[in-house]
């Protein structure tokens, strides 16, 4: 985990057209507030650079004091049409001045037309159901049950395995983390359930194999067959690098599931709605899955999450036996067909496409300067990340990786802490609004960290 400092020191000033830096940091303004929450909050709620939000617009985050970043977090993958788009605090802003806050499961116009939007963008609308939640945890926990809950009634309970990957992440909830693939993030578990079993993933760097006989090899060793598995689980690309499936893997592992009526879920909570440059991440691989767990750049503000999928899977479960709290939560769903219409005619998804063909090759001009130190680039669209390892191996290093990303921080580059399988990736991710300019002003800013740290 990034440890980051709470003692205020002296950076250079920084004023370009996207950055402003003009104190020490952290603000020492800001120590008083950051202490009050050290008294209030678990220390898990502690863990990103120590700045103190107080405007986003677009791709800019500013605080009170006169600093402004480029923003290479969105949040954490949220913000994919920009902080505070106007179309989007328009729309809540007209729900609330409507009065309508809050519904359960009673119907609304606008949970019509948000259903009737996701189904658009779905791999069959006149096939594909959407059910909507809060969280993306919920989401997946919610594929997770019908997955299981398809096989055992339409196999029996002898179906009853929901493969997942190793280093997979799906969320912090139960179910999540039996299907995550992270051991460290199941210690809480105490004896696991046996019916979750994880799978090497073809990522090419942490795992060289990226072949699909690694796929069946590792089932068979862990006593699975085919026959027994209700449902395959991944992330479209796995958040730790970010890693990719290989095309003709992915391919493959479909057309396993389609054999064995296995039903096949893509998470796609942060790589959904445009980040790789497609609506979804599952499109770069030409596969269609049963079901899609969304969430986070569904609205680019509020939280809403969904799951979009076949019409027999969802349709399971009987009236009112499968509901949350906050399903369909007026002002979340004003905030999701806003941001959906600016997906759909805007540049954005365009954008992510086009500023890609920038991003990763200059990811990996950077990687090859210090290949010892820096492991592996990766990226697609506008996510990318750089894995930070003690020289010479495979190790992560979690120690350099935070070191570059303060480095970040102090030059007006924000991201969030590094993520991986021990805190060594340094994880890009700008609004999809980002423009040229600001995005090779944040390379630039990146490469100059890296040097002063590696060089």
């Amino acid at each position: 985990m990034a440890i980051y400092s709470l003692n205020p020191v002296v950076v250079p000033p920084v004023k370009t057209r996207y950055r402003t830096i003009k104190t020490k940091l952290p603000v020492p303004q800001s120590l008083p507030l950051f202490k009050a929450l050290a008294k209030a909050e678990p220390r898990s709620m502690l863990g990103q650079p120590p700045i103190i939000w107080d405007k986003a617009d677009d791709f800019s985050v500013s605080d009170r004091w006169g600093n402004r970043w480029i923003d290479w977090s969105s949040g954490v993958l949220i913000t994919n049409v920009g902080h505070g788009a106007d179309e989007v605090k328009r729309a809540v802003i007209k729900k609330v001045k409507q009065g309508l806050l809050a519904t359960y499961v009673f119907v609304h116009e606008d949970r019509a037309a948000l259903c009737r939007e996701l189904q658009s963008i779905s791999p069959d609308p006149r096939k594909y159901h959407v059910f909507l939640l809060s969280t993306g945890s919920e989401a997946v926990e919610n594929c997770i049950k019908l997955s299981k809950t398809y096989a055992m009634e339409k196999h029996g309970p002898q179906k009853r395995y929901l493969v997942s990957f190793t280093n997979g992440f799906h969320g912090r909830t139960m179910g999540s983390q039996l299907a995550g693939g992270m051991p460290k993030l199941k210690k809480w578990l105490g004896e696991s359930d046996r019916t979750f079993v994880q799978v090497p993933f073809p990522d090419g760097f942490k795992n060289a194999d990226t072949s699909f006989d690694l796929f069946l090899r590792s089932l068979q060793e862990q006593g699975v067959k085919p026959e027994e598995i209700a449902g395959v689980l991944s992330e479209a690309y796995q958040g730790v690098g970010p890693d990719f499936f290989p095309v003709d893997y992915a391919r493959k592992l479909e057309a396993f599931c389609r054999e064995h009526d296995i039903v096949l879920t893509m998470d796609e909570v942060q790589s959904g709605f445009g980040r790789t440059g497609k609506w979804f991440t599952y499109e770069q691989y030409g596969i269609k899955p049963d079901l899609i767990a969304c969430g986070k750049g569904i609205t680019s503000s509020l939280p809403l999450s969904a799951v979009i999928g076949r019409e027999d899977i969802l349709g399971l479960y009987a009236p009112g036996s499968m509901t949350s709290t906050h399903s369909a939560s007026p002002l979340c769903v004003a905030a999701a067909l806003a941001n959906m219409k600016l997906l759909k005619k805007g540049p954005y998804i365009r954008n992510a496409a086009r500023l890609g063909r920038i991003l990763v090759p200059e990811l990996h001009r950077i990687q090859k300067k210090y290949p010892d130190v820096l492991g592996a680039a990766t990226g697609m669209g506008l996510v990318g990340g750089i894995q930070v390892v003690k020289r010479g191996t495979k190790e992560p290093d979690a120690e350099t990786a935070t070191a570059i990303n303060v480095k970040c921080f102090h030059k007006g580059l924000l991201m969030f802490a590094p993520v991986g399988i021990g805190g060594e990736c340094i994880k890009i991710a700008p609004p999809l609004s980002i423009n040229e300019a600001a995005l090779r002003e944040g390379l630039q800013v990146l490469e100059e960290a890296i040097d002063e740290v590696l060089g």
